[in-house]
């Protein structure tokens, strides 16, 4: 075909789940609960972290409460446009929102890789030099760790975000997910995406597996320092809701972004478990077993019970 005769794709098709309207229908009301109890449990921790002054002086809690607000970010990029889609028929996104997406997606995504690594840090110090815990954790490294997260989400993003545009979009344009990722949308470039696709995986794959084996190693490195019985049973109890969180959240990033860009039908199933499921269940993992965050939760309701009987009479 001649240069200028060729067609340049304007908008995506996304796949979605199912055509059939009563499926989608019972789907639109499962994933609306996902996503409003994924708002519901981390603005209650957000907001029990900052009412709290315990809670708001501690490294772990204030770390805890920016992982909230970038899982609020991470399903916010993805969720509210699959609800919208269950409720439309065509399931259309055009060029440039399908790169924005991708772009907060990865943005988001690689920030809170490097938060829970620093809340690992954050572990360690406290149980391996407790004396030391407060001078080193300061609030000051605290924020300068977060900022570090998020800068280090947008330089990877962006890195992800030019490989793909540079790419020539001129045929196929059904993406074969609910949401614009790397691996489905430059399976649709019109070129050879080969040297891409090398680039991305040694960027993406290289991040969350090298993040992962960083948190793996410092929990094991917690636990062999520890010598005692009831020392390593503490620190087995506050470490396994770091753990959870790690694996539910690394361990479908790896599976999807470090291998070559094919597609397996479990996919979606995949990305729902990242992208909705597991910001879903962060809090109610950090809240069930820990005693310190329900009692400042229960103080909280009691507060806001107070007051508005006050308000009533």
């Amino acid at each position: 075909m001649d240069k200028n005769q060729t067609v340049v794709v304007r908008e995506f098709f996304l796949s979605g789940f199912s055509q059939i309207s009563s499926v989608e229908a019972g789907l639109f009301v499962l994933f609306l609960f996902f996503y409003v109890s994924t708002w519901v449990g981390n603005v209650l921790i957000m907001i029990t972290v900052a009412s709290d002054k315990y809670l708001n002086s501690s490294a772990m809690y204030f770390l805890l409460g920016n992982l909230s607000f970038l899982d609020l970010c991470y399903s916010t990029v993805t969720t509210p446009k699959l609800l919208a889609d269950f409720l439309n028929h065509e399931k259309l996104i055009s060029y440039d929102q399908c790169i924005v997406q991708l772009f907060f997606l990865h943005f988001v995504g690689a920030a809170e890789m490097f938060l829970l690594t620093v809340m690992a840090y954050d572990r360690y110090v406290a149980i391996c030099r407790p004396l030391h815990y407060t001078t080193v954790m300061s609030r000051g490294l605290c924020c300068a760790l977060v900022a570090a997260s998020w800068m280090g989400g947008f330089v990877h993003s962006t890195v992800q975000t030019i490989l793909t545009i540079r790419l020539p979009f001129c045929g196929p344009n059904q993406v074969d997910n609910f949401f614009c990722d790397v691996p489905p949308v430059i399976k649709l470039a019109c070129a050879d995406t080969f040297v891409i696709e090398l680039l991305m995986v040694s960027n993406s794959g290289l991040i969350s597996t090298s993040s992962f084996v960083v948190l793996i190693s410092s929990y094991t490195t917690i636990l062999v320092k520890i010598r005692s019985k009831e020392g390593r049973r503490k620190a087995l109890s506050t470490c396994a809701s770091h753990l959870m969180v790690v694996t539910l959240f690394f361990g479908p990033c790896i599976f999807i972004y470090a291998r070559p860009f094919s597609t397996f039908s479990v996919d979606k199933m995949v990305s729902v478990l990242y992208n909705v499921i597991t910001p879903m269940l962060n809090p109610l993992i950090y809240t069930l077993r820990n005693k310190e965050v329900k009692s400042a939760m229960q103080k909280l309701w009691v507060r806001t019970g107070l007051t508005w009987r006050k308000q009533e009479a």
